[in-house]
């Protein structure tokens, strides 16, 4: 039976090896990977160069963006002083006018409120952009760490 048992293993076919390969390619950016870049010339005419071209305009587009938004917020903060400063000086005139004509409690009074509500909005803004730094700050270390 051993004998029978032998034959029948060397007649039967021995499966054939099988080997899988799988490879992962990763690229990040605006740009597809340049071996698939220069694939697009392959199927569009000028495919790569049209692609490059999308990316400049873009790019020329998100930076006039963002020297627009840049440019709007100095001029809104110094447009922010400058209330500021008038509101300042009516609160002052004002509560100067108020002494000198005999109320001095009422003239003190708006003296001491305006600044303080000048010093509250001013203390407030400088939180605000504090929280808002750290926050970014947070948001680009969490992503540095998921690279």
């Amino acid at each position: 039976m051993s004998k029978n048992r032998n034959k029948i293993q060397q007649n039967t076919p021995r499966p054939a090896r099988i080997e899988l390969t799988h490879e992962s390619v990763s690229f990040s950016g605006p740009l597809p990977h340049p071996a698939l870049l220069a694939k697009y010339n392959e199927v569009v005419p000028n495919g790569g160069e049209r692609i490059m071209a999308m990316a400049e305009r873009q790019s020329i587009h998100r930076e006039s963006l963002e020297a627009r938004v840049v440019a709007g917020n100095v001029a809104s903060q110094a447009r922010g002083s400058i209330f500021a400063f008038i509101i300042c000086m009516v609160v002052l005139i004002g509560g100067f006018s108020l002494i000198f004509t005999g109320r001095s409690v009422d003239g003190l009074v708006a003296i001491l409120s305006g600044l303080t509500a000048l010093s509250g909005v001013f203390i407030y803004n400088k939180s605000q952009q504090k929280k808002e730094r750290e926050d970014k700050a947070n948001a680009l270390a969490t992503a540095r760490k998921r690279n």
